[in-house]
Parts: C-alpha cells; structure tokens; sequence
C-alpha cells in the first residue's frame, strides 16, 4: 500500500463528501495570524475600548 493509498484510506468525509478531513496540524501562517489577532485583541481591549 502506497503513502497516498493510506492517507486516502484515513480521510473522512462530512456533509456527503463537501467536506473533508485529513489527519495532520495546523500550518504555520495560520498559527501566526491566530497569534496576530490575539495580540490585536488585547491591544484594542485597553486602547479603543474604554469607558467614558
């Protein structure tokens, strides 16, 4: 059996197959866009929202 063959094999199927899962993490552009909106986040937090 053939790499492709056994991550074909390990793919699951939602919605009647319009979506699809693979086994793997998370990549890494996304990982730093989730730690640049939560850096944002706390950053508008104390600057933009206050209470007058």
């Amino acid at each position: 059996m053939s790499r492709h063959e056994a991550e074909h094999e390990r793919l699951e199927r939602y919605a009647g197959g319009e979506i699809e899962v693979r086994p793997g993490g998370v990549n890494r552009w996304l990982l730093v866009v989730y730690a640049v909106l939560a850096v944002w986040g706390v950053w508008y937090l104390f600057a933009c929202w206050k209470v007058s």
